[in-house]
C-alpha cells in the first residue's frame, strides 16, 4: 500500500518515487486497532453484579447526572464515529484509485483547483457539527449544574485532603472519612445526595463513574454536586485530580443503601465512641501521644480535624483512603509505619512501642 509520493527532477524529466507501509507497521495497526476493539467490548459488556464493589465504568450509570453524562457520551461519539468513518474511507478510496500504476510513467495525475463546492461543504458541515455538540454539552451542563435542591435532600460536606476525603452531615451530626453512606433514591419519591465541595490545601476532584462526573475542589471556591443512585452497591471513586505524591491512593467509596439499611447506619454513627474497659490502655496510650491532635472520636478529649474521625473506625471497610483493607495486621502496620501502606502520606510514624502499639491498636478495634 502506498501513502504518499516523493518527486524530484532527475535527468531533465520527473520522477515519482513512492512510500510504502512496511509490513510491519501493517501488522502494529492491525493489532492496535483489535486491541481497541476489544476494549470496548470488555467496557460494555461489564456489569456490575450484586451489591459489593466493582471497577469504574462510565458506561455503567446509576444515577440520572451519570446517565445524562453517559447519553451525551455516546452521542458525541457516534457523531466522532461518523466524521472517522467518512474520512478513512475517502483516504482508502483516494489510495487505492489514485496509486501509481506502471502505464503512468512517473506522471503526475490530473489535478484539480478551486471547487468551490467543495470549499463551502468543509466549511459548513463542521460548524454545524460544532454546533451541535455546543448546544448537546450546554443542555446537559445547564440540567446538572442548575438542578433545584429538594427540601429533604440529603446534605453532606466533601471535603479534600492530602490525601483523604472528609465527609460531614450537617443536618445528622456525622462526621467520618473516605467511605460516603447516601440513601437510595426512589424514583417515585426521589431522595437525592448534594454534596458542596471543599478543599483545605490544594486542588482535589471528586469522581464516582457510575454516580456523577467530575467535580473539582477548589481551596476557598465552594463547589457543588449531587448524585440520586437507583439502586444498592457500592461504588468506586477517585481523586482525578493531580493533588501530590499519594494522588493515586486516594481512593473513595460510595455505599448506596436502602433507607433501613441506611437509617440504622445515621443512628449508629450519632453514638458517643463505646466505652470498652479492656482497652483503657490504649486509650491513654493515644491520648498522651500525638494522636488526638490529629484525630477526633466523640465522647473523649480528642477533638483534632487534621486527620480523619475515629469515632466509628471500625466501621469502615478500608483505611489510609482505601489504600488498604480495614484488618488487624493492615491497622497495626499502618499506626507503626504509614509509609509502608502510602508512602508519602503527612501521618507520622509514631515510634510506639510493642506493648504501646499492640495497647492502641485494641483500642482502635472498639471504635466501631
Amino acid at each position: 500500500m502506498m501513502i504518499g509520493s516523493v518527486s524530484e527532477v532527475k535527468n531533465g524529466r520527473r520522477e515519482t518515487s513512492m512510500l510504502k507501509m512496511k509490513p510491519s507497521t501493517l501488522r502494529f495497526l492491525a493489532q492496535t486497532i483489535l486491541l481497541l476493539f476489544l476494549s470496548g467490548v470488555a467496557v460494555w459488556a461489564s456489569e456490575p453484579k450484586g451489591s459489593s464493589a466493582h471497577g469504574t465504568n462510565i458506561f455503567a450509570p446509576t444515577s440520572t447526572p451519570a446517565k445524562s453524562i453517559a447519553e451525551l457520551s455516546i452521542f458525541v461519539l457516534t457523531i466522532t464515529g461518523i466524521i472517522f468513518v467518512v474520512v478513512f474511507v475517502l483516504l482508502a478510496y483516494s489510495i487505492v484509485k489514485f496509486r501509481e500504476r506502471a502505464k503512468d510513467s512517473g506522471r503526475e495525475p490530473a489535478q484539480v483547483y478551486g471547487s468551490t463546492q467543495i470549499e463551502v461543504a468543509w466549511t459548513i458541515i463542521p460548524i454545524l457539527i460544532v454546533v451541535v455538540l455546543f448546544l448537546a454539552t450546554a443542555r446537559v451542563i445547564h440540567a446538572i449544574q442548575d438542578a433545584p435542591e429538594p427540601t429533604d435532600a440529603v446534605q453532606v460536606t466533601a471535603i479534600g485532603h492530602q490525601y483523604w476525603w472528609e465527609f460531614r452531615y450537617p443536618k445528622l451530626g456525622i462526621v467520618t472519612a473516605n467511605e460516603l453512606h447516601i440513601p437510595v433514591s426512589d424514583p417515585n419519591h426521589p431522595t437525592p445526595t448534594f454534596l458542596q465541595l471543599l478543599s483545605v490545601d490544594t486542588d482535589h476532584s471528586f469522581w464516582v463513574p457510575e454516580l456523577a462526573g467530575k467535580t473539582d475542589l477548589i481551596p476557598n471556591h465552594p463547589n457543588r454536586m449531587w448524585m440520586d443512585p437507583q439502586r444498592t452497591g457500592v461504588f468506586l471513586g477517585q481523586c482525578a485530580q493531580y493533588c501530590g505524591v499519594q494522588h493515586a491512593k486516594m481512593l473513595l467509596r460510595v455505599s448506596v443503601d436502602g433507607p433501613e439499611d441506611f437509617a440504622a447506619w445515621v443512628r449508629a454513627q450519632q453514638k458517643p465512641a463505646v466505652e470498652d474497659a479492656g482497652a483503657i490502655a490504649g486509650r491513654r496510650v493515644f491520648e498522651r501521644n500525638a494522636c488526638m491532635n490529629c484525630h477526633a472520636v466523640a465522647g473523649t478529649p480528642a477533638n483534632g480535624r487534621f486527620g480523619p474521625d475515629l469515632t466509628h473506625l471500625m466501621s469502615r471497610v478500608t483505611i489510609a483512603a482505601g489504600a488498604a483493607e480495614n484488618t488487624h495486621d493492615n491497622l497495626r502496620l499502618w499506626i507503626q509505619n504509614p509509609s509502608a501502606i502510602k508512602p508519602g502520606s503527612l501521618m507520622p510514624a509514631m515510634k510506639l512501642s510493642d506493648a504501646d502499639l499492640d495497647a492502641v491498636v485494641s483500642y482502635m478495634e472498639t471504635l466501631r
